[in-house]
C-alpha cells in the first residue's frame, strides 16, 4: 500500500466518526430535548402544570426550533435563567513543579558533581549525588510527565466549560444567566494567579459574557429603579442576555473563618458585586387586568401588585460564626435585614423572589449528598469557620421566615404562607431539589411550636395526599441546588423558567436539567478531529508534491527496510511459539499414552498374583483395585 493509499484510507474511516461525534457534541443540547419549560398552553384548566421539557417530542423542544427557524418568542416564559454551578477553574498551583526548576534534583546533582556545594567528606558528596540521580528519576521525571498533562488539561477544561455554555446559551435563549459560585478553584491564591484564572475566565470559559455593572446592582430598598421589562425585546434585555450574574463562593472569597477585605475587593474587581438585588417588571398589556391593580388613590381596596421578580443575590459565606472579620459579617447580615425590612407585604400578590447565593440551607443528614459540616480553624489562626457543607439551621431560618415571611403560626398575616419564590445555590456538588415546609397543625405528641422539616422535590410535588407543596396550613419554599458543571459531575446545567398566570395573579416556574456528559467525550471527539486534520493536510502535502514530481508514492527505503525487519523477527517468534506449543503438546500426549500403558501393565500383575495366591491359600484377599485405590468397604479376612 502506497502512502497516499494508506492516509486516504486513515481518512475514509476518520471521517464518518469525526462527522457523528462532532455533530452530536456541538448539537448535544438538541440530541437531548434540553428546552426552557413552556407555561401551560391557553385554554388548560390546569395552571399550574407547566408543558413538559428534556424530550425532542415535548412541546418546549418544539418551541425551541420554531424560534430558531422564523424567530417566534409567542410561547416562551418571558423569564429564563440559565443556572451554572461551581466551574472552580483552577490554575498553575495545581502544577506539580509549579514555581521551582522541574528537574532541580538534576541540576543540584551537577553542582555536587562539580563541587560548587559544601560537602564533609568525598563520601557524603557520592551520597548525596546518588541520592539526587534517584530523585531525578522518580521525582523530577514524573512530575514534569505530570505538569504538562496538567497543563494541556487546563487548556482543556477551559474550552469545556465554554462549549457547556456557548452552546446552551445559543439552543436555549436564555434571557438572564447565572454561575452560583464557587468560580475559581481557590480562595487562597495570590493576586496575579487570581487575575490570570479571572482572565480566563472572561476570555475562555465565558468569552463575550460581562458582569453585572455596579450602577444596577443595586441595595435593597422601598424607592428602587426597575433593572428591566421582561418579554420585551430590546437593546436592556439584548445587554441582560450577554450578563452573569456571578455569585460569591467559598473557593472566590472563603469562608466566615477566612473572608477578608482583599479577597472581597479583588472578586467584586473581576465579577461584580457580592450582595444586591435585581427587579424585573413584566408588563401587563390587558386593560382588565390592569384595572384590577393596587394604585394608592383609585384602587386602595386592591392587593394585586405590577408583576415583578425580585432577584435577592446574598454572599451567605459569613452568615454563621466565628468570622475572622466582624465587620464583614456585620455587612452581610445588614444587608439580609435590608432585604427583609423593604420586601413587599405578605398579604400583596404579583411578586416573585429568588434568592440565589452559594451555601445551601440546612438539611438533615440524609437528605441530599452534603450532610452538616462544620470546621473551624485552630485558635492560633483566628478560630474561624475553615469549612462547612451548609448554613447553620438558624442562620436558614433567615431566609426562611425573614426573606419569605413563611411562618408556623396560621394566626400571622396571610395565614402564615408568606411569599412565593424560589431559592438556587450551588457549593454541593452533586446538586440536590428539596422543599422547606413547616407544618401548621402539629402531630400528635408533639411540643409547640412546630419545627422546621425539609423533603426532597419528587415527594413533596407528587400528587394526591400525600403532597405538601403548595398545601394550605403547610408553608414551604424549594430550594435548587444546582449540580456542578465541571467533567466530573457530568457537565451539568439548569433551566428555569417562570411565567405570569393573571387569573390567579402568580408567578408560576418549572426547572429542568441539561448535561453534556463528562469531559472524556469532548476530549475523544477532538482529539479524533485532530487527527482527521493532520491526515488531510498530509495527504493535500503529499498529492500536491506528487503532481509538482517531487516525490514519488512510494514509502522511504529506511521505513520499508525497518517494516521488513520487523515483520521478518515477527514471524520468527511467531514460528518459535507454534514450534514450543507442538513440542509440549507431543511430550503431553506421550506422558498420558506411558501413564496409561504402565497403569494396565500394574492391574494385570496384581491380578495374577492375587489370582496364584488364593489358590495356594497362603495370600489375604485385599480390596478391589479401581483405579489404582481400594474400594470404600473391601475388608481383608485373616487367616
Amino acid at each position: 500500500m502506497t502512502p497516499a493509499a494508506a492516509l486516504r484510507n486513515v481518512a475514509r474511516i476518520l471521517a464518518p466518526l469525526a462527522v457523528v461525534l462532532t455533530t452530536y457534541l456541538y448539537l448535544y443540547p438538541v440530541f437531548m430535548g434540553c428546552a426552557f419549560p413552556l407555561p401551560p398552553q391557553l385554554g388548560d384548566d390546569s395552571s399550574n402544570r407547566p408543558q413538559p421539557s428534556n424530550s425532542v417530542s415535548s412541546p418546549a423542544f418544539h418551541a425551541t426550533v420554531q424560534q430558531h427557524l422564523n424567530a417566534s418568542n409567542a410561547d416562551r416564559a418571558p423569564f429564563r435563567l440559565l443556572t451554572l454551578g461551581d466551574p472552580q477553574l483552577e490554575g498553575d498551583t495545581s502544577i506539580p513543579n509549579y514555581g521551582h526548576d522541574p528537574f532541580w534534583h538534576l541540576t543540584w546533582a551537577i553542582k555536587h558533581l562539580v563541587f560548587k556545594t559544601h560537602q564533609p567528606s568525598l563520601r557524603l558528596r557520592i551520597k548525596q549525588i546518588l541520592h539526587d540521580l534517584i530523585d531525578f528519576w522518580l521525582d523530577d521525571i514524573p512530575n514534569a510527565i505530570e505538569a504538562v498533562r496538567k497543563t494541556i488539561d487546563l487548556f482543556g477544561n477551559d474550552f469545556y466549560l465554554a462549549h457547556i455554555y456557548r452552546t446552551l446559551h445559543w439552543w436555549t435563549k436564555p434571557s438572564h444567566v447565572t454561575v452560583l459560585g464557587d468560580l475559581l478553584g481557590s480562595q487562597w491564591i495570590t493576586d496575579e494567579e487570581f487575575e490570570r484564572r479571572s482572565w480566563r475566565y472572561w476570555n475562555r470559559s465565558f468569552r463575550g459574557a460581562e458582569r453585572v455593572p455596579d450602577e444596577i446592582a443595586q441595595e435593597p430598598a422601598d424607592e428602587y429603579d426597575v433593572a428591566g421589562l421582561l418579554g420585551v425585546e430590546d437593546d436592556n434585555a439584548a445587554a441582560w442576555r450577554r450578563r452573569i450574574i456571578n455569585i460569591a463562593g467559598n473557593h472566590d472569597v472563603g469562608y466566615a473563618g477566612d473572608l477578608v477585605q482583599s479577597r472581597l475587593d479583588r472578586f467584586e474587581r473581576a465579577f461584580g458585586k457580592v450582595s444586591y438585588e435585581l427587579r424585573f417588571e413584566l408588563p401587563v398589556t390587558n386593560a382588565t387586568s390592569n384595572a384590577t391593580i393596587y394604585d394608592p388613590e383609585t384602587n386602595r381596596d386592591s392587593n394585586r401588585l405590577i408583576p415583578e421578580l425580585r432577584l435577592v443575590i446574598i454572599n451567605n459565606m459569613n452568615l454563621d460564626m466565628p468570622a475572622v472579620n466582624q465587620s464583614l459579617q456585620d455587612s452581610s447580615y445588614g444587608f439580609l435585614n435590608k432585604a427583609i425590612s423593604t420586601s413587599t407585604a405578605v398579604e400583596y400578590k404579583g411578586h416573585f423572589t429568588i434568592v440565589m447565593t452559594h451555601i445551601p440551607l440546612y438539611k438533615p443528614e440524609g437528605i441530599c449528598v452534603d450532610a452538616p459540616f462544620f470546621d473551624f480553624f485552630d485558635e492560633g489562626q483566628g478560630g474561624g469557620i475553615k469549612e462547612q457543607n451548609q448554613l447553620s439551621a438558624d442562620a436558614s431560618k433567615g431566609f426562611l421566615e425573614g426573606i419569605y415571611g413563611l411562618n408556623g403560626d396560621p394566626n400571622a398575616a396571610a395565614g402564615g404562607m408568606g411569599r412565593p419564590g424560589v431559592i438556587l445555590n450551588g457549593h454541593d456538588h452533586e446538586g440536590c431539589d428539596t422543599y422547606h415546609y413547616i407544618n401548621q397543625t402539629l402531630a400528635e405528641g408533639e411540643e409547640p411550636p412546630a419545627k422546621w422539616r425539609v423533603a426532597r422535590w419528587p415527594d413533596a410535588a407528587k400528587p394526591g395526599a400525600a403532597r405538601i407543596a403548595g398545601v394550605y396550613g403547610v408553608p414551604g419554599i424549594r430550594e435548587v441546588t444546582v449540580r456542578s458543571m465541571m467533567g466530573e459531575f457530568g457537565g451539568n446545567a439548569g433551566l428555569l423558567s417562570a411565567w405570569f398566570d393573571e387569573d390567579t395573579w402568580e408567578w408560576r416556574y418549572e426547572f429542568v436539567t441539561c448535561a453534556l456528559g463528562r469531559q472524556y467525550l469532548w476530549w475523544f471527539v477532538h482529539i479524533i478531529d485532530f487527527i482527521l486534520v493532520v491526515v488531510v493536510l498530509l495527504y493535500a502535502g503529499l498529492a500536491a508534491a506528487l503532481g509538482a514530481g517531487l516525490v514519488t508514492d512510494r514509502w522511504p527505503a529506511v521505513l520499508v527496510r525497518y517494516v521488513d525487519e520487523w515483520k521478518q523477527k515477527a514471524q520468527q517468534a511467531l514460528s518459535q511459539i507454534k514450534q514450543r506449543q507442538a513440542a509440549a503438546q507431543a511430550v503431553i500426549k506421550k506422558a498420558q499414552e506411558g501413564n496409561g500403558s504402565e497403569s494396565k501393565k500394574q492391574l494385570e500383575q496384581e491380578k495374577t498374583q492375587t489370582d496364584s495366591g488364593l489358590a495356594q491359600g497362603d495370600v489375604k484377599p485385599r480390596a478391589v483395585v479401581n483405579g489404582g485405590e481400594e474400594t470404600p468397604g473391601a475388608t481383608r479376612s485373616d487367616p
